[in-house]
């Protein structure tokens, strides 16, 4: 092999190196990410983000660092740390991360990735007695369908799109979720302060009804892209 094969060749292995080294950093910050929310620390999963990031939850679309905060810090830690930043007695919140797929771009200055989660939560009995706050306890299952960017070296989350797939109670399992569970958003901020910069549309379906969210990737052995079949809705059935 000449000199220029040599370089070539070493150029290329430089950037298949470079490239695993991108996709073990996308699965730690997701992976860190993950525990932070888990633990209430809403601070250390908002400075996980991008300045230009969205957060997608529920129906609706947050844009930018405030609208992150506007999920994390005037949401979810009102809701699960009594406005605090870390964890709080008789709360809950564990959501691992499985089965990623993680795609760098060329350039390696954007990817793309998938995983999946399951969550349990609750509020133990204990945790009511002085705010008359309801015991609960429920399963959840989900996807992450992410987009992440590299800012001067450093991977952050581009965009967050957390798809529910279905709840479950832990005392009736998901076979019989309420329909109203878990509320998606209906209304947009300002009118409503904790809510989304915009509305998902077409809306997310939730179990019972089902649906495939998009993969981003293409089939590993074939190399086309994954099709995705029409939904399951209630109006489907026979």
């Amino acid at each position: 092999m000449d000199s220029d094969g040599l370089s070539g060749r070493v150029a290329e292995l430089e950037h298949r190196l470079g490239v695993l080294e991108d996709v073990h950093a996308i699965r730690r910050l997701q992976h860190l990410y993950a525990y932070f929310i888990d633990k209430c620390l809403f601070d250390e999963a908002v400075d996980c983000f991008d300045e230009d990031c969205e957060v997608h939850l529920l129906g609706g679309i947050f844009y930018g660092l405030a609208g992150a905060r506007r999920v994390f810090i005037d949401g979810f830690r009102e809701s699960f740390a009594d406005g605090k930043n870390g964890p709080v007695f008789g709360r809950v919140l564990d959501h691992p991360q499985m089965q990623d797929v993680i795609d760098v771009a060329p350039d390696r200055q954007t990817a793309q990735a998938r995983f999946r989660l399951m969550l349990q939560a609750g509020r133990h009995y204990e945790a009511g007695r002085d705010s008359n706050s309801a015991v609960r306890q429920w399963w959840e299952g989900g996807l992450y369908q992410n987009a992440y960017v590299q800012r001067n070296g450093i991977w952050k989350i581009r965009v967050l799109d957390y798809r529910s797939v279905w709840f479950g109670t832990f005392e009736n399992g998901w076979a019989h979720t309420p329909s109203d569970f878990m509320p998606r958003f209906e209304t947009t901020f300002p009118d409503d302060p904790l809510g989304p910069d915009a509305l998902e549309e077409p809306t997310p379906l939730l179990w019972p009804e089902h649906e495939v969210l998009p993969f981003h990737c293409v089939h590993p052995v074939t190399g086309r892209p994954i099709v995705t079949p029409s939904p399951g809705r209630a109006r489907d059935r026979g």
